[in-house]
């Protein structure tokens, strides 16, 4: 079975799925983390109002909660991931990539593991959400270091809280966590064995609807403008934006000043090369039968031209 919120939620007749109205705000769905930091900070500043957009910011406390809001169609727009893409595409949802967006994940051992790098997890127990990002990053980055997928011991833990707690409480070797569950963990005596810096397997994404790029290309496209206003700005000075981190992103105030704010990409799609890994990785986990091509899941017309 496959274990993917997307391919749960969107289990629904093609003919029975809604088309929001796409007068009115855009409204773009978000989950609490660093990731929808430029967002966050073009809505503060104004950015989206000098483009003259008026953009609602929904933040979600799960991706479930999030995906069942792409189902009904209360969303013009929302951040995920590549994988996404491809489940999106499988469910017969129009909803595409229009620029990819920057994370950070990382592979923490247990504090009393004894783990020094990513060979020493041979055989051992790691726990991610199968099927989505964290298991790719996990299969990634093993592999890199000659572990094969098939050489360790995959524990299927859904819920972030408590593969973070599991971690902590030596419940399990090593998991696989975006921020600031891994800067927390790494407080509290946890093992940083690797990350997604200076990689380009942290394929976050945004996405919007093929209703919305079709009646509302042009705002889309400022949209994309206004993000990357605000990276600029949040690469210019990252400090400038901590208490962001706390107020908005729901980072806990210990770990304020520890977390080590990465660069902001400006805007742009996937390359072929990231597509096809990651195409093959979903048929290799045999979570993927369809053909799809790069053209089925991007629209590369907000950010043409930049």
């Amino acid at each position: 079975m496959i274990v993917f919120c997307c391919l749960a939620v969107f289990a629904v007749s093609l003919h029975a799925r809604p088309q929001r109205d796409v007068s009115g705000p855009l409204r773009y769905g978000v989950m609490a983390s660093t990731a929808a930091l430029p967002i966050v900070v073009a809505r503060d500043m104004g950015f989206f109002e000098a483009e003259g957009l008026e953009v609602e910011v929904i933040v979600f406390a799960s991706p479930q909660d999030r995906d069942a809001a792409i189902q009904a169609g209360q969303l013009d727009g929302a951040s995920s991931d590549l994988l996404a893409a491809f489940f999106f595409n499988a469910a017969g949802f129009d909803f595409r990539i229009t620029s990819l967006n920057n994370g950070r994940f990382g592979i923490l051992g247990s504090p009393n593991s004894g783990l020094t790098s990513l060979a020493d997890l041979r055989g051992r127990r790691i726990g991610f959400f199968p099927n989505t990002m964290t298991q790719h990053i996990a299969d990634s980055k093993l592999e890199a270091a000659g572990v094969s997928m098939f050489d360790y011991d995959p524990v299927a833990v859904p819920n972030i809280l408590l593969r973070f707690e599991m971690l902590m409480n030596d419940q399990i070797d090593a998991i696989v966590v975006p921020e600031p569950f891994m800067t927390a963990a790494e407080a509290q005596g946890a093992i940083v064995l690797a990350s997604t810096d200076d990689t380009d397997l942290d394929l976050g994404a945004f996405f919007f609807s093929g209703n919305a790029l079709r009646n509302r290309l042009d705002d889309i496209t400022a949209f994309h403008r206004a993000i990357y206003r605000a990276i600029l700005l949040i690469n210019e000075n990252p400090d400038a934006f901590r208490d962001y981190l706390v107020e908005q992103m729901n980072f806990p105030p210990a770990i304020r000043d520890q977390f080590q704010f990465f660069t902001f990409s400006k805007p742009a799609l996937p390359t072929e090369y990231q597509f096809i890994r990651a195409q093959n990785w979903l048929r290799a986990r045999n979570v993927l039968q369809r053909e799809i091509t790069l053209g089925d899941i991007i629209d590369a017309r907000p950010t043409t031209g930049w």
